[in-house]
């Protein structure tokens, strides 16, 4: 709780000088809603006992605030929070039960929106910093993920159902790795760098104001 409250005081950090100089006259701010299916495409083998880790895919909802430059260029934040199981597959230990960890990774990203009508798709490229909290550490004494700075990429597309109002579908793709340490109650412990790389795929709708 204590790190997802400091996100959102970073969110707010980064967007109140935007914010503060906003013509609201202009319409340059749009907030969406969206559902979002997070699938990791990790890959990572624990020391020691070999194998490799998997998270599962999930369905959670999303929030993004935009700012418009103007029509073009726009700055994206994105907040959202999935919890994922951990195994260990195919390890000289057999499968190993890594527990759930929940991820937050607050994004950042700059935009550029053509128009085409009512449709107005999207490219955006960025940085996030991903907390991981939450660890229930399964079958092990302890499992810990550091957090960690990486990279993203986004595709996506507006639609304006009426005025000011859109349909959404977005497409992101996040680099990111982390290192994960498991202690075992034989007072050993196995390490890991694992590379998450999810892509996020979501549907919603937005207002723009």
């Amino acid at each position: 709780m204590k790190k997802m409250m400091k996100t959102l005081m970073l969110g707010s950090l980064i967007l109140s000088p935007i914010l503060a100089n906003a013509d609201m006259g202009t319409k340059n701010m749009m907030v969406r809603m969206r559902a979002i299916n997070v699938m990791p495409q990790e890959k990572g083998t624990p020391s020691v006992v070999g194998g490799e880790v998997k998270l599962n895919n999930e369905s959670v909802p999303e929030l993004d605030i935009s700012y418009f430059f103007n029509e073009n260029f726009a700055l994206e934040l994105i907040l959202a929070t999935a919890t994922h199981e951990a195994m260990a597959y195919k390890t000289s230990l057999n499968n190993l039960d890594l527990g759930d960890v929940s991820i937050l990774p607050p994004t950042l990203l700059a935009q550029y929106h053509h128009q085409f009508g009512k449709l107005k798709p999207y490219v955006g490229a960025g940085i996030n910093y991903t907390i991981f909290y939450g660890e229930d550490s399964g079958v092990a004494k302890k499992v810990t993920y550091e957090d960690a700075f990486g990279y993203a990429f986004q595709v996506g597309a507006d639609y304006e159902i009426q005025d000011n109002v859109f349909l959404n579908f977005d497409v992101k793709k996040l680099f990111l790795s982390t290192d994960v340490n498991v202690e075992t109650y034989s007072n050993g412990s196995v390490s890991a760098k694992v590379d998450v790389d999810p892509y996020i795929v979501g549907l919603g709708v937005g207002l723009r104001f």
